[in-house]
């Protein structure tokens, strides 16, 4: 195992330093692991609260700030955080205007974020919403889920409904928007290679030099299938047919095309990827309204990338275009 660390258990809270370190304007309590706006609460403004697993970077603190997050909770790698933390984090960003929970479809995650919403109302009386993403075609039901798995969408779904929060609107106004926007999106990836813990220090799966899985989650949970290596072209095939499928996505319709890099492919290999997608969605009629490019939903070094298409009307691209100020994510500002 290469990487750049001191000890295994101390990653993601040596990480947490080196995030309040390189960005001052967040509020990072190191020892809870929760990273915070530096001007939460927001007075009259819905906060908005997510979180998972580290090892997902940029997602989700770096994705904390105006336009985005109120919140953020790190687990450990892979691994949910604990109610503990979700609750600190829904109390510290309440303004009173009541508090969102966006919410992976993984089984610790949701079942965590549902006893800390139940603590918060039971403690403070705050109003809490939880909206789940699930917008993996790979497969139904995994190592980690039940049911499809959150991924891409819910980058897209922090941007928008983070846009939407700045604006004012209500949490009953904000969750039906963050339902309407994972109802609208739908995911495929795949991997090149496994990825390794740090706790573990070996791969989390073996994968052959000549061989790709299709259909991988973010903690390298088997996917579709495995065969052998194929190129940009027949990757992206393999990935976005099955998305436009489910959907199904019909010629006229105008989507955010969004390539994801997993960690370990550089930028030339995504927009390569985006190239051969585009040629595809043009292929069916379908037009891009908005592209996003790069690894922002990661599993830790792993090299592959996932392809999500977004649904979009005119008030979703009026909440994306709108400014937005993270580690992650920054424009218009």
């Amino acid at each position: 195992m290469k990487k750049l660390i001191n000890e295994p258990d101390a990653v993601v809270t040596e990480a947490l330093i080196g995030m309040q370190a390189a960005h001052p304007e967040l509020s990072i309590d190191v020892e809870k692991q929760i990273v915070y706006r530096g001007d939460a609460p927001v007075a009259g403004k819905v906060g908005l609260v997510s979180g998972g697993g580290s090892g997902h970077e940029p997602l989700h603190g770096g994705f904390v700030g105006m336009g985005m997050l109120d919140a953020a909770c790190a687990g450990a790698v892979f691994t949910s955080p604990t109610p503990d933390q979700m609750l600190e984090a829904t109390k510290k960003v309440n303004s009173g205007a009541g508090v969102l929970h966006i919410v992976k479809n993984y089984t610790g995650d949701v079942m965590n974020f549902d006893m800390a919403a139940e603590m918060a109302a039971a403690e403070t009386g705050v109003a809490v919403k939880s909206v789940v993403t699930n917008d993996d075609v790979a497969v139904q039901d995994s190592l980690y889920t039940a049911g499809r798995r959150g991924v891409g969408v819910t980058v897209l779904l922090e941007k928008i409904v983070g846009a939407a929060a700045e604006e004012g609107r209500s949490l009953d106004e904000l969750a039906a928007l963050a339902t309407k926007v994972n109802e609208s999106g739908r995911s495929m990836g795949m991997a090149l290679t496994s990825c390794t813990v740090p706790a573990a220090g070996k791969p989390t799966f073996e994968l052959g030099e000549d061989e790709m899985e299709i259909g991988i989650g973010i903690h390298g949970e088997p996917g579709r299938y495995r065969e052998p290596l194929g190129t940009a072209a027949q990757i992206a095939e393999r990935i976005v047919e099955p998305i436009i499928e489910d959907f199904p996505l019909k010629g006229g319709e105008n989507v955010l095309a969004f390539v994801n890099g997993m960690g370990g492919s550089p930028l030339i290999e995504l927009y390569l990827m985006y190239g051969e997608v585009a040629k595809i969605l043009e292929g069916h009629g379908v037009s891009i309204a908005r592209s996003l490019v790069g690894p922002y939903i990661t599993s830790l070094e792993m090299a592959g990338c996932s392809v999500t298409l977004l649904k979009v009307d005119d008030e979703m691209l009026k909440l994306w275009d709108a400014p937005v100020n993270t580690p992650g994510l920054r424009w218009g500002v």
